[in-house]
């Protein structure tokens, strides 16, 4: 029989989100920096508790049960929200405490995040940040983060989006002076079917899109990549291609210090693909004081730098 006389301790609620966020019990307490024998023994209590099983256990997979999946829907968010709400209550108007958690995608992690976080941290000393780089689109209030960083994406009605960073990127392809004096310079995107390519692969399992444009014409190409390489691991994949091993695409951002010092040099620069720059997004339901902190350094950026643009 349940036991209902106290009701599941939001801590307990917590380690069970994590579960069903990381999909184990091993990843879930290296998150939560537990013991692993902890986090199964508080999911058993706390089905003990309810008197129901949450979670389906097999030797290579944990999934939730029915119960277990309506149970994460409904308290992902109000766990976020009582965090915040106690956030909220321990900062005064002076001084932002608190925890700020963002779910991003690895490629502002390269350039346009970290300095964001370093002029944050030295102005709200009491404000711990915690960064998760996954290249999926996750449900940010559901994995317990305040915000997210992605490119692009379909968001949530619920969610507001305000631009972070570049407006506007481009995929440039590069490739060192000597592959190219050896292969030859491509003179149109179908040309490097017969290349060396390295190609990077999303967390997902997708590669990433060779996708170009000059004009009308839009073309995309799906070379055989003699390399290929996470997204997580960009920077080794451009060293490769400075050491000669074939023509990469990636953000023309990573590839402007190669491009000044002549390690590469452009191929097809007449091609290259425009896309929009990033959004950081989050619930419009509540906003902690350490994510309000946030993004009004990211608008203060953006007022700084003298672009614009309407969030969604």
């Amino acid at each position: 029989m349940a036991n209902n006389d106290n009701q599941a301790p939001l801590d307990d609620l917590s380690i069970f989100l994590a579960v069903c966020e990381l999909n184990g019990f091993r990843a879930a307490a290296k998150r939560l920096g537990l013991a692993p024998s902890t986090v199964s023994d508080k999911i058993v209590q706390l089905e003990m508790r309810l008197g129901v099983p949450l979670l389906i256990r097999t030797t290579r997979s944990v999934v939730p049960t029915e119960a277990g999946r309506a149970l994460a829907e409904r308290m992902g968010p109000l766990l976020v929200e009582a965090r915040a709400a106690l956030q909220d209550a321990s900062s005064s108007q002076s001084e932002v405490r608190g925890l700020l958690k963002l779910n991003v995608t690895g490629a502002v992690m390269v350039d346009i995040l970290p300095p964001l976080l370093d002029r944050f941290v030295e102005r709200h000393p009491k404000v711990r940040v915690e960064v998760m780089v996954d290249d999926r689109l996750v449900d940010v209030t559901a994995s317990g983060c305040d915000a997210g960083i992605r490119y692009g994406e379909h968001l949530a009605q619920d969610m507001i989006a305000v631009p972070i960073g570049p407006r506007t990127q481009r995929l440039a392809l590069a490739a060192a002076p000597a592959y190219l004096q050896a292969k030859g310079m491509p003179r149109h995107p179908r040309d490097l079917l017969g290349h060396d390519c390295i190609r990077l692969r999303f967390s997902s399992g997708a590669l990433v899109e060779w996708e170009f444009e000059r004009q009308d014409e839009t073309v995309t190409v799906d070379p055989v990549g003699r390399l290929v390489i996470g997204v997580d691991a960009v920077p080794a994949a451009i060293d490769l291609a400075g050491k000669g091993r074939g023509i990469i695409a990636t953000f023309e951002d990573f590839l402007d210090p190669c491009f000044t010092s002549g390690e590469l040099v452009p191929v097809l620069p007449d091609w290259w693909l425009k896309f929009e720059g990033p959004w950081l997004y989050f619930s419009s339901r509540f906003m902690p004081a350490p994510l309000r902190a946030f993004v009004d350094l990211v608008a203060e950026d953006r007022k700084a730098s003298g672009s614009a643009a309407t969030p969604d």
